[in-house]
């Protein structure tokens, strides 16, 4: 913690971003709100106006500076929430509480920058003492409580991946920021900065009469804030657009309400108008709003239409090819090429039968045990890389009062005892999918997209990221981005098309390139990649290597195999699993 610094640029210096800037005074006028998320990529001012708050808001609990923490990503619960005291323990043999940040931030601002990628027992707490505004300590010997009442700012770069959704919904506000600016706004900014870089001091005192009358003007606003009503037909009016948002509860009606009492407190009005609903709707809304249940994926690539057949959505042929084997049986005899000139085509999940693929850790399980057992590779069963599932259990965390407490009079204790490893292993499911025109023979690609359907509700269940590369139509894509894995998306998926050639290679070396960016960026990442194709190609790709847990899904369902899915996954030294396999385990 630390109280408000002239070394933080000061607020009222700060051009552009005015949605911001509102949503943050807003919340200096009433917590109550709940706080901003704050979503935009690098260089948009988050940090710089998160931090700036601080200067210009009052504080709500006593007199006094504000009360400014920040909760770094690799912070432990000992630090988040209070500990024992060792120092008093080992001076006065008394078991004393060590206060966190949670403590720390009370009545003023914890600040957590890139917080969708804040561990999960972290965002575990942080969602306890939240909802309740109470930090409850039982561990190590202590029985503490303290009350936890903060503003709760968060950052993110939505490149980076999703906040989960039970802390996304406990912001009050959300902004979505941009980079773009004018011409004249770049110019500002660059000069302002520059100025504050050669004297911080200087430039801080030239703001102060401006930092000064905000804060005023945000404590008028509070008192003001006392007086303040909301008729019955605004209420009536938030609770529509709330229930045509299709938002989930009624936090969002709350804290509409409140933020709009709020923002007539700032225009010293004493009721709410129309004009205060409207100017705060985008800021509650913009996280809680269900307007689309799934990702829209890319629009495919569709070449001029060729003869071949239409398949139909629900079968994956149309009624011309049941009604003619021979016209069937020649199209399964087609050579890559031809099969390449087909136009994009959809096939529906198969949803009536249900593929266990667990993606708990290591790689899959159950019915796709064979995924383990069935290895051509070079390493049978071996890890390359990321989270090993016979890791240690056991931290490198000292417990010191079970240590103390077992050798009161040994010091220092001859054994130490030491806590339990954290399992929030960050997890990453790759999914590599062949949607090249073979696919479309015997409902292959329905199959394929039923497993993906699996491994998409397993790594949701267990909070695990999730990231889909198509490769076919003569081109690699990236249907979706890495992000904590969507409740459904199963109609997403049946909008994913197959047609035109295999680009498999390129597919690979993608994966290759991405997963080694991945590992970089979090050295404890583990990756578990399904590649799902049908081996319909000659591409050498013995030189590459796809970091983390690989699985190899052949999708070919032919009894004679013309493709090459357990050479390719002796080359990649992949598990090998039949897709065929799967299903007749399920059957």
């Amino acid at each position: 913690m630390r109280p408000n610094s002239t070394s933080d640029f000061p607020f009222t210096a700060i051009a552009g971003q005015e949605r911001l800037k509102l949503a943050l005074l807003l919340n200096a006028v009433n917590p109550l709100i709940g706080g901003v998320l704050i979503s935009g990529p690098r260089g948009s001012a988050k940090s710089t106006l998160a931090r700036g708050l601080a200067g210009v808001m009052p504080a709500f609990i006593a007199e006094g500076d504000v009360p400014f923490a920040t909760l770094p990503l690799g912070a432990s619960e000992d630090r988040l929430l209070g500990a024992l005291n060792l120092e008093q323990v080992l001076q006065d043999k008394q078991v004393a509480f060590q206060p966190g940040l949670l403590s720390q931030a009370h009545g003023g601002v914890l600040y957590v920058d890139e917080v969708n990628l804040l561990a999960d027992h972290l965002v575990d707490q942080l969602l306890d003492v939240s909802a309740s505004g109470v930090n409850r300590v039982e561990r190590d010997g202590l029985s503490h409580q303290h009350d936890a009442k903060f503003l709760l700012i968060g950052t993110m770069n939505p490149d980076e991946g999703e906040l989960r959704p039970q802390l996304k919904d406990r912001f009050g506000f959300m902004v979505n920021l941009s980079n773009q600016y004018s011409i004249e706004e770049r110019v500002q900014i660059v000069r302002l900065r520059d100025e504050f870089d050669q004297d911080p001091s200087a430039f801080c005192d030239a703001f102060k009469y401006k930092q000064r009358n905000l804060k005023q003007s945000i404590l008028q606003a509070r008192e003001k804030l006392q007086q303040v009503r909301c008729p019955d037909e605004m209420r009536v009016k938030i609770a529509e657009h709330c229930q045509q948002a299709n938002i989930d509860g009624v936090r969002g009606d709350i804290v509409w309400v409140r933020a709009a009492m709020a923002h007539a407190a700032w225009r010293n009005r004493q009721s709410v108008t129309t004009e205060d609903v409207q100017t705060v709707a985008e800021l509650v809304l913009a996280h809680r709003r269900h307007d689309v249940s799934a990702p829209t994926p890319p629009p495919s690539r569709r070449p001029e239409a060729s003869k071949s057949p239409q398949a139909n959505p629900s079968h994956g042929q149309s009624s011309s090819q049941q009604n003619e084997g021979t016209e069937q049986d020649e199209a399964s005899e087609q050579t890559p090429g031809e099969w390449g000139s087909m136009p994009p085509q959809n096939l529906a999940a198969d949803k009536a039968i249900h593929v266990p693929l667990s993606s708990t850790k290591p790689a899959l399980s159950h019915t796709s045990q064979s995924l383990r057992e069935v290895t051509p590779g070079k390493s049978k069963g071996s890890h390359r890389g990321g989270y090993r599932h016979d890791g240690q259990t056991v931290s490198q965390s000292v417990d010191w009062f079970r240590s103390l407490s077992r050798q009161p009079q040994q010091w220092p204790p001859k054994h130490l005892n030491f806590k339990a490893a954290k399992t929030g292993q960050v997890v990453l499911h790759l999914v590599l999918l062949d949607t090249s025109a073979s696919t479309l023979q015997e409902n292959t690609l329905a199959k394929a997209k039923a497993v993906i359907l699996d491994i998409a509700q397993q790594a949701y269940l267990a909070r695990e990221d999730l990231a889909i590369l198509g490769f076919g139509q003569d081109g690699v894509s990236e249907l979706m981005t890495r992000g904590r894995a969507p409740k459904d998306i199963a109609k997403w998926l049946d909008e994913v098309s197959a047609g035109g050639g295999t680009p498999f290679r390129d597919a690979l070396l993608q994966a290759q390139n991405y997963l080694r960016q991945q590992h970089k960026q979090q050295s404890e990442l583990y990756s578990q990649t399904y590649l799902l194709t049908d081996g319909r190609t000659q591409a050498n790709v013995a030189d590459l290597v796809l970091l983390g847990e690989l699985a190899l899904i052949d999708t070919e369902v032919s009894a004679i195999k013309r493709g090459r899915g357990r050479d390719i996954a002796h080359a990649l030294n992949a598990h090998y699993v039949s897709l065929n396999s799967l299903f007749e385990t399920e059957l």
